[in-house]
């Protein structure tokens, strides 16, 4: 990493109220711009999240929008509406007051003095999607976007539903972690020591937790269609660079977007990585020189500066060379390529059947519950644990159907797609496939996985029950991936009908019945051409902010499993590691503790159960303590989803709130 201290332009740094709506609440704002910006007008860059300028993302904001500044851009960061410093209260996941404000927001900046009337957003996340569905609304002055670790589909590619399964695994925990970063105060030196208690507790009083919502709609129904931008790619008229990971859950966002928009608007990258900016150096790598490459962006779009960026290809992905399975990797193995379109041409599909006619017949799938536990992180962070090990014990729990030994190497980019001819036992069921590398020594490395809800294989705005004892042809898609299986080495499709916790078990046990002479693993083969030199710079970044992190008081593994042998169950445990304990430079200090902990029987589906707790706590000096516990459990009945979350607020010692929830919803579809 190199840290670049010297700009062409001078840096100035001011915190402002943008205020939204009617007027009456006002958005809290940190603006980096040129110092001569009056004189000299700039584009205007907005970054746009509830995760709390002040302190959670303050270390990478000081690294980004100061960078940016010095480059000729006014770099905004904005608390949305009743998280950080910002007024009014927290409202759902971009919920239209959220993006309304964002509309304000953007209008806002482009009549600023300084400003030429241009505006850029970017965010990873959170801020990536906002980027999008801002985008689709259209306001004037935006005219490009940089969308990162972001989804175009708010069902099937989020934290609630994959392929119309509920995610056991961020369903609960992303729920947990957002009721207890909506309890945060603001903080008394930006609001006023009248005014952060006042404001604090409307924000509690106004709580609900997102579990309860995203549970009451289990279908694909307008309230999942409200922000996926895949509903009206035509709706999105800025300029969109789309980045994304191998190893984030949301990358084949990406691969949709350079399809569906124009191409002569459109980028997409997609490298190694986690769920976290490519320039940061977090596992795994190589990374790059994101704000150097968005700065080719920007100055495209928001200054007619050529720059090349258009030239470059439409996609650029990183295909992986195979590697041994870990949970971590510093750096995978790979290169650079470059389609010039989506689809691309040089893609072919290789159909492989299951079976043969003359090889086994009918196949019974019926896995054990705990099947699953060597998922790996659902969102991969750049964390020690947090991709999956070895997949021979997963494979030993799931019924395998392995390739000859390729004579060849065979390279995919794309999304793989299961077709299957089964049965179901019951009229609810989940399937469940992955794709491993397994190497002469029996190593299985996982390499992209699927899942299939039975109930949504007619469309995810449906509920079809199967009738048990009937065949039907099942297709679904696998998350995209570039890898090079190598000569010497099988592909392996490893299907199983349970895979907690990444997916909530239905009610009732069944199996399944697989024919695999009438199955085929279809696979998006890239035949290795003329490729074009694809190169970034080093990462670049501002000097990073002077903060001081703490080891934990009591360490404990990221991912800890445990099996009491005598009643069947695994429980296990995770510490999501978003950060940590530390001091800021003003004095602040954070304290931040999570805990999820997911348990089931091998045997029952019934006995799942996943809990998400929380102590987040926010002091300066003697004058200003105020400190969170948050809990929220998910448990189901065959029937029902039951609900129960507690939130409780201190202020000083002093409780200033407490708050407790109990919710059941009927099982609809998960």
């Amino acid at each position: 990493m190199r840290y670049r201290e010297q700009f062409e332009r001078q840096v100035v740094r001011e915190d402002v109220w943008i205020p939204v709506g009617d007027g009456s609440t006002r958005l809290h704002a940190r603006i980096w711009r040129p110092a001569d910006a009056e004189a000299d007008p700039v584009p205007a860059l907005l970054e746009y999240l509830p995760y709390r300028k002040s302190d959670w993302t303050a270390p990478r904001d000081a690294q980004r929008h100061p960078w940016y500044a010095g480059h000729g851009y006014a770099s905004v960061r904005v608390d949305i509406r009743g998280h950080g410093d910002s007024e009014g209260t927290p409202g759902d996941e971009y919920d239209a007051r959220e993006l309304a404000d964002g509309v304000d927001v953007v209008n806002w900046l482009a009549a600023q003095p300084w400003c030429t009337g241009r505006v850029g957003m970017f965010g990873i996340s959170w801020g990536g999607f906002n980027s999008l569905q801002i985008a689709a609304l259209a306001p004037e002055p935006l005219k490009a976007i940089v969308t990162v670790c972001s989804t175009d589909d708010r069902y099937d590619n989020d934290v609630h539903y994959t392929g119309g399964a509920v995610l056991g695994i961020d369903m609960l925990a992303w729920a947990g972690t957002m009721l207890a970063f909506a309890s945060r105060p603001p903080d008394p030196q930006v609001v006023g020591d009248d005014r952060w208690l006042p404001m604090w507790r409307e924000r509690l009083g106004s709580l609900e937790p997102f579990l309860h919502t995203w549970l009451d709609h289990q279908q694909r129904d307008a309230y999942w269609r409200h922000g996926s931008v895949c509903e009206d790619y035509g709706a999105v008229r800025a300029a969109v660079l789309a980045v994304g990971g191998w190893h984030d859950p949301y990358r084949d966002t990406v691969l949709r977007l350079v399809e569906h928009l124009p191409t002569d608007r459109v980028r997409g990258i997609v490298g190694p990585w986690s769920h976290q900016y490519p320039d940061r150096g977090l596992p795994p790598g190589p990374a790059i020189g994101f704000l150097q490459e968005t700065l080719r962006w920007w100055d495209h779009w928001l200054k007619d500066e050529d720059t090349g960026v258009m030239a470059e290809p439409l996609l650029r992905a990183w295909v992986n060379d195979p590697v041994p399975p870990a949970t971590s990797y510093d750096v995978m193995p790979g290169r650079w390529v470059g389609d010039t379109d989506r689809p691309s041409r040089t893609i072919a599909w290789s159909e492989r059947p299951l079976g043969t006619d003359s090889g086994p017949g009918p196949v019974v799938v019926r896995s054990p519950q705990h099947t699953g536990v060597d998922a790996g992180r659902f969102f991969p962070f750049g964390n020690a644990s947090d991709l999956p090990p070895d997949q021979r014990e997963e494979d030993g729990r799931s019924v395998c159907f392995d390739s000859e030994v390729l004579q060849e190497r065979v390279e995919i980019l794309g999304r793989p797609r299961l077709r299957l001819r089964l049965d179901s036992a019951t009229p609810r069921a989940n399937v469940i496939a992955r794709l491993c590398d397994v190497a002469p020594d029996g190593s299985s490395t996982l390499v992209t996985r699927g899942v299939l809800n039975l109930l949504s294989r007619h469309g995810r705005d449906r509920v079809a029950e199967w009738t048990p004892g009937t065949y039907e042809d099942v297709e679904f898609e696998l998350t995209g991936i570039g890898y090079a299986f190598p000569p010497g080495h099988r592909i392996r499709v490893a299907v199983s009908d349970a895979y907690w916790p990444w997916v909530w078990p239905h009610g009732e046990r069944g199996e399944l019945t697989v024919l695999p002479a009438d199955s085929a693993l279809l696979l998006p083969v890239r035949e290795p051409g003329d490729e074009p030199e694809i190169r970034f710079e080093e990462p670049e970044q501002a000097p990073p902010l002077p903060v001081t992190y703490d080891a934990p008081a009591e360490p404990r593994p990221e991912r800890l499993v445990t099996h009491d042998v005598a009643n069947g169950e695994w429980t296990l445990e995770v510490d999501p590691n978003y950060g940590g304990s530390r001091t800021y430079p003003d004095g602040l200090r954070y304290e931040e503790s999570a805990r999820e902990t997911y348990r089931i029987r091998h045997d029952d589906p019934l006995s799942a159960r996943a809990v998400s707790e929380w102590h987040i706590r926010l002091r300066r000096g003697d004058d200003w303590d105020a400190e969170i516990m948050a809990r929220t459990e998910l448990r189901v009945t065959a029937a029902d989803f039951v609900m129960d979350s507690r939130i409780e607020a201190r202020a000083n010692g002093e409780t200033v709130a407490t708050r407790a929830w109990h919710h059941t919803t009927p099982r609809t579809s998960g």
